[in-house]
């Protein structure tokens, strides 16, 4: 299938934001979480995207998978999702390991449209999805210094997300609702995630072997096969 012109992106996230559930799924405890990452070749659009599940209690990796692609969207500020779900999906069926949440690197309600990658990927997935992103979209005043401080994440006059500290003294991340779950929830699962670093062990594991991949020095394959 071709890919929509930028127009039609931008009508389709319109369209698509009503989808968005901002509460999780009664009883939700999950065991696992999956990282989403994308490693774009320098000098050409081929990428390959990273999916690596974490288990939530240990922060060991227990599957992991990638797969390489050509985007055929161009690089346009809020529609990173048209040039990087055509390969995160298919990373994510190759996964052996079902995950609980999703963890994406990039915005999900702090968005212009409010539909930001973690929002369609959760949409399209059904899975619950949570975005942190390393820059804001929105007007915040710096959490405290300490671990788990955090302010809200403002745009438009709408809370979208909250710049949270995840270590003491570090520069915070901005977490936002993707689909099938509250803020609040978003918040606590990636601190539990950010046990040791300023990001979540999710990104930190799918960026390196999104890197590795790009590289040559992983095969572009399940890397349980």
């Amino acid at each position: 299938m071709a890919a929509p012109s930028v127009e039609q992106a931008v009508r389709l996230q319109l369209d698509m934001a009503h989808l968005v559930e901002r509460t999780a799924p009664d009883g939700f405890a999950p065991k696992v979480a999956a990282g989403l990452d994308v490693a774009y070749a320098p000098d050409s659009d081929r990428i390959v995207a990273a999916a690596v599940c974490v288990d939530m209690t240990t922060l060991a990796i227990v599957d992991s998978a990638v797969h390489e692609a050509v985007a055929d969207f161009p690089y346009v500020p809020g529609l990173f999702a048209f040039r990087e779900l055509p390969a995160l999906l298919p990373a994510l069926a190759k996964l052996r390991t079902r995950p609980d949440v999703l963890v994406c690197d990039g915005q999900g309600l702090a968005h212009p449209r409010r539909f930001g990658l973690a929002c369609h990927v959760g949409v399209e997935t059904g899975l619950p999805s949570i975005g942190v992103g390393k820059q804001a979209l929105g007007e915040y005043e710096a959490p405290g210094p300490q671990r788990g401080d955090w302010e809200p994440l403002v745009d438009n006059g709408e809370t979208v997300g909250r710049a949270v500290r995840t270590q003491d003294g570090v520069k915070p991340v901005f977490v936002s609702v993707g689909h099938r779950i509250d803020l609040g929830t978003a918040c606590d699962l990636v601190l539990r995630l950010s046990a040791r670093y300023r990001l979540p062990e999710t990104t930190r594991a799918a960026d390196h072997l999104g890197r590795e991949a790009l590289a040559g020095r992983v095969g572009v394959q399940n890397l349980g096969d």
